[in-house]
């Protein structure tokens, strides 16, 4: 079968992409990484010793940032639905996080540990219907916030993707009600015409 118009633009904007290349040539899975490192660089998330949980992992790029910049001190967890190639420092959990069964294995992992930084670069099955699509996005944001209430150290820090739209304002809020400081990130290795921003929270209010 013949691709699309469509899928031929976008093969060729993607091969041609300075971050699918840079990340091909520093052996990153994923431009994705980029943006983790430049908010990363900018926020200083990331610190040697913090157990990290990173959800919507595959294929591994911002995991692959997380466990070099821990340098061997402290644990990633990665959680995603579809299989990821294991990676060196990282803990795999393939799984729906929708479900009480990865919530359970995560818990166990975790024991009586807190975690210093969630992130979560979760998505949706995008369908082309923008109120679908906006809510299920909102549905995984929530998912992600609930468990980051449960497991962050009070200073910890959770980093979340959310797509601008009819729901921004109300996520925006509940960001407001739970962290004394937050503050939006929209990385360069964000494409221009995507809706995507980072939600970035710190310091758990009580």
């Amino acid at each position: 079968m013949n691709r699309s118009r469509s899928s031929n633009a976008w093969l060729r904007e993607h091969v041609n992409d300075a971050y699918v290349q840079r990340a091909r040539a520093e052996g990153f899975r994923s431009r994705a990484a980029y943006k983790l490192v430049e908010i990363d660089d900018k926020d200083h998330l990331i610190h040697p010793g913090d157990v990290i949980v990173d959800l919507g992992a595959t294929p591994g790029g911002w995991s692959q940032v997380a466990a070099k910049r821990i340098q061997g001190q402290g644990r990633v967890i990665a959680v995603d639905l579809l299989e990821m190639v294991p990676l060196r420092g990282v803990t795999f959990v393939r799984g729906d996080f929708r479900e009480q069964e990865v919530l359970d294995i995560l818990g166990n992992l975790l024991g009586t540990e807190k975690v210093g930084l969630v992130l979560s670069d979760m998505s949706p099955n995008i369908s082309g219907v923008s109120a679908c699509d906006q809510a299920r996005g909102m549905y995984l944001a929530e998912l992600a916030l609930e468990f980051a209430r449960n497991w962050l150290k009070p200073d910890g820090a959770f980093l979340v993707k959310f797509f601008q739209g009819h729901h921004f304002a109300d996520f925006l809020s509940e960001m407001r009600k739970n962290f004394k400081l937050v503050s939006a990130r929209k990385p360069d290795a964000s494409r221009d015409r995507s809706p995507e921003v980072y939600l970035l929270g710190r310091i758990l209010k009580a």
